[in-house]
């Protein structure tokens, strides 16, 4: 027997670097992970739809292994477990065996060992057969999304597996690359499908605004507050939450946030009593939250919090193979607004696309067909585009002089802005980077 879907696998273990050792190992199986770092978080998982499989380690603080396998023989003696451990005791090791576990690790292991031990427990209930499973069809898209590349593909498997469940989603990637279309994607394949879709992006609203706009306040919780008003957790209550560029959230916010995922509530600015809210959260960014923990910049436990799956869309420079289907795309779709025939790309053209590096990724290049189908009629010709994709980049101003990362950054965003003619709007998406960065970036006297 064969499952229809990629099984999927939870992961608990208090050690955050073992958890993303299992994480990517699990997705290396072509399985789907589930990750939690104590027992307590495991089982809200396991509450809010199916799981295949439970890989937990005994030894954590509070709730620990051999307590949450023994809940999972009262309550789910269906889902099979595999325990890991690092002080392995004879004694325990009777014991999880005795509550439903089927298999025992010892750490350190070796990946193969991991592999086997969960090709068995797949196999002992019927979602791995022994005999190579047949090749999966590949999709051209998924629910707005675009392109048949491996890394699509991954994409597509893992918003159709949270179909089931309300879990945290971030998704990461380049500016441009199509995050909010995956969060659309993810709400519009579950069951809340029917329920708001809430999109915020944190970049865009002022720090000291975004904890009442993400909220809601009460009348006079603040200075011109004459009225009471609801937040985006109201709005998307019974739905999905999608927070873009949740790096530029403050520590208030993060802090609030926690707590909403934790306790399912929220506090709005001014009142004394929490409002319980239902909101499937999902959250985007395209800087590097881990580099921020460490500079201290973002909270590590919002970061596993919000990171429970996890989708990385790759830039549109490592899927060149999807730029025809893209292109068509939207040569189709902005033709068919203008009430004209679709203009013809030629072979040149296509493989000028395929050399540059869109830098601006989807976003960008639904810009230049748009500008295309607008300006041109009939064929399109590699003279058509604009001079920095038909020149290649130029090298430092003084090529037997090494220059700075920093002068190097400038002469950038001065080609990106001429390619443009000087619209900051459209330099900035390009860039990946906001309005506020970028004006902060020209009034740098370098």
């Amino acid at each position: 027997m064969s499952m229809p879907h990629a099984p999927s696998v939870l992961l608990v273990d208090d050690a955050r670097d073992m958890l993303e050792l299992l994480r990517r190992s699990v997705n290396a199986m072509g399985l789907t992970p589930f990750t939690a770092d104590n027992a307590v978080d495991a089982i809200g998982i396991l509450e809010q739809g199916p799981v295949d499989v439970v890989i937990t380690d005994l030894n954590m603080p509070g709730v620990s292994g051999i307590q949450l396998v023994r809940y999972l023989g009262e309550h789910h003696p269906r889902i099979p477990v595999l325990v890991i451990t690092g002080y392995p005791k004879l004694e325990d090791a009777v014991q999880v065996m005795k509550l439903g576990a089927v298999e025992y690790l010892v750490k350190p292991f070796t990946q193969e060992e991991l592999r086997q031990a969960v090709e068995r427990v797949l196999r002992a209930i019927g979602a791995m057969p022994s005999a190579a499973p047949p090749p999966a069809t590949v999709r051209d898209g998924f629910h707005g999304l675009l392109g048949r590349s491996r890394a699509m593909q991954e994409v597509y498997r893992v918003i159709e597996r949270t179909s089931n469940n309300k879990a945290t989603v971030l998704v990461t990637g380049e500016s441009g690359t199509g995050k909010e279309m995956v969060a659309r994607a993810i709400h519009y394949n579950s069951a809340s499908a029917a329920a708001p879709f809430i999109a915020v992006n944190c970049g865009a609203i002022p720090d000291q605004l975004l904890e009442s706009e993400l909220f809601g306040h009460m009348k006079g919780a603040f200075t011109g507050a004459t009225t009471s008003r609801a937040g985006f957790f109201q709005a998307a209550d019974g739905g999905t939450l999608f927070l873009d560029e949740i790096g530029n959230a403050s520590p208030a916010v993060q802090a609030k946030l926690l707590r909403a995922i934790q306790d399912k509530e929220i506090t709005m600015l001014g009142a004394t009593r929490p409002q319980r809210v239902d909101v499937r959260l999902i959250s985007a960014a395209n800087n590097d939250l881990p580099a921020m923990i460490r500079q201290g910049g973002f909270r590590e436990d919002l970061y596993y919090r919000l990171n429970l799956i996890h989708i990385h869309l790759p830039p549109l420079r490592d899927r060149t193979e999807d730029l025809p289907r893209l292109v068509d795309h939207f040569n189709h779709r902005f033709s068919r607004e203008l009430g004209k025939p679709p203009l013809r790309i030629t072979p040149p053209v296509l493989e000028t696309f395929a050399a540059y590096p869109w830098p601006g990724n989807v976003r960008e290049l639904e810009h230049l067909v748009h500008r295309l189908v607008i300006l041109l009629d009939g064929t399109v010709a590699t003279s058509d585009l604009p001079m920095h994709m038909r020149s290649p980049a130029p090298r430092a101003a003084v090529p037997d002089t090494l220059v700075s990362l920093a002068a190097m950054e400038r002469q950038h965003i001065r080609a990106v802005l001429e390619a443009v003619a000087q619209n900051k709007t459209k330099a900035a998406a390009i860039l990946g980077i906001d309005r506020k960065t970028l004006r902060g970036k020209l009034k740098d006297p370098g």
